[in-house]
């Protein structure tokens, strides 16, 4: 394992053709001279598996219009601007309240692998009846996904272009592989200040020998941070809280997690995400139909640090005038992309169905 730290004075390490956890990195820390991975007052959290079948890509104005004029996506810089020199298409994993929700499942059914049956198995009291949220299992985990990797804020521009996973692979190896499924190698693990990023390498079959020091990406391998199954990507977090404000608390009595928020000032620790690069070459473009793009376009507020300049962002009214004369033909206005905690609670009244209260003489 050989660490290549930035050569313009920033913090960044990269460590190319592995995927490093966040217990591995502890480790060769002495090299790395990472602040926060020395924390040791971290509040217990939750550790997820995400399922992921949908994808984002960010951009600020004049990466919306070059996309609007190509209907796809390229790397404007050709690789010049690359740390490895190479004309790469960014994307991130898109982590909605249905992954989380069923992320949470998962978690349980992990630590309680017997819950639903103890939970049929139990006999209701008069309790039960008076207050039939007393012993529910309360979703907890969204409180948890405090980091950019899930907010509704970007740090690149104020337009974000979500896919479903299958549709950029389709597309990919349409234009790119004649067909054949693309390479999926482990490309690197970056290490910024507060940051965690493994990124995975998405290339042709042909060009196999410029990539062919990269190992290809475990197919669904239980002991990865980050793997391919049947169609979409898992993500094992190990840091998904930038923020701690909630400590997990575990109670095997009933079978069941909850969200405690925390007495005393809020913890900083490292955060972690998934980056897939697109290996696009100088001059090509990823092509999509353009009402597909419009389709799957959304408006975005800055998050806070961003990467992109401030004045880079635009204000979301200004936004809506822009798409509108780039698609005049679209019959949908421009949406704002939904905050974690409002689209939650949507999810939730949705799930809710009115009971009927029974008489006590019934239980």
């Amino acid at each position: 394992m050989e660490a290549q730290r930035k050569s313009n004075g920033s913090n960044a390490i990269f460590i190319h053709k592995h995927h490093l956890c966040l217990h591995d990195l502890k480790m060769h820390n002495q090299h790395l001279r990472n602040i926060y991975l020395l924390k040791t007052n971290v509040p217990e959290y939750p550790q997820p598996e995400f399922h992921v079948s949908n994808l984002k890509h960010d951009t600020q104005q004049g990466g919306l219009l070059r996309i609007w004029k190509d209907e796809g996506f390229k790397d404007p810089h050709g690789g010049l601007k690359d740390p490895d020199s190479l004309s790469l298409v960014w994307w991130s994993l898109a982590v909605g309240p249905q992954e989380i929700q069923s992320a949470e499942t998962r978690l349980l059914d992990k630590f309680y692998p017997n819950r639903m049956e103890k939970q049929a198995e139990k006999k209701p009291s008069y309790l039960d009846v008076i207050y039939p949220d007393l012993n529910k299992q309360e979703s907890f985990l969204w409180k948890f996904a405090t980091s950019p990797a899930f907010g509704e804020k970007s740090r690149f521009g104020s337009y974000r272009f979500t896919f479903p996973l299958k549709d950029v692979v389709t597309a990919y190896s349409q234009q790119f592989c004649s067909g054949a499924p693309p390479m999926i190698k482990v490309f690197k693990t970056s290490l910024y200040n507060q940051e965690v990023q493994y990124s995975v390498l998405v290339h042709s079959p042909a060009r196999e020998k410029l990539f062919s020091e990269y190992p290809l990406l475990a197919y669904d391998d239980p002991n990865a941070v980050f793997t391919y199954r049947d169609g979409h990507f898992i993500w094992r977090s190990q840091a998904m809280c930038e923020t701690h404000s909630w400590k997990l608390i575990q109670n095997p009595y009933k079978n069941q997690m909850e969200a405690d928020s925390l007495c005393y000032e809020s913890q900083f620790y490292v955060w972690d995400n998934v980056a897939i690069a697109l290996h696009v070459e100088h001059g090509q473009v990823l092509k999509f139909d353009s009402d597909q793009l419009r389709e799957n376009l959304k408006f975005c507020e800055p998050d806070r640090p961003t990467i992109t300049p401030n004045f880079y962002f635009d204000h979301f009214e200004n936004a809506k005038i822009l798409v509108n004369q780039l698609w005049p033909d679209s019959d949908s206005l421009l949406e704002e992309e939904p905050s974690l905690e409002l689209s939650f609670k949507a999810l939730f009244l949705s799930m809710r169905k009115p009971k009927r209260i029974k008489d006590f003489t019934e239980v």
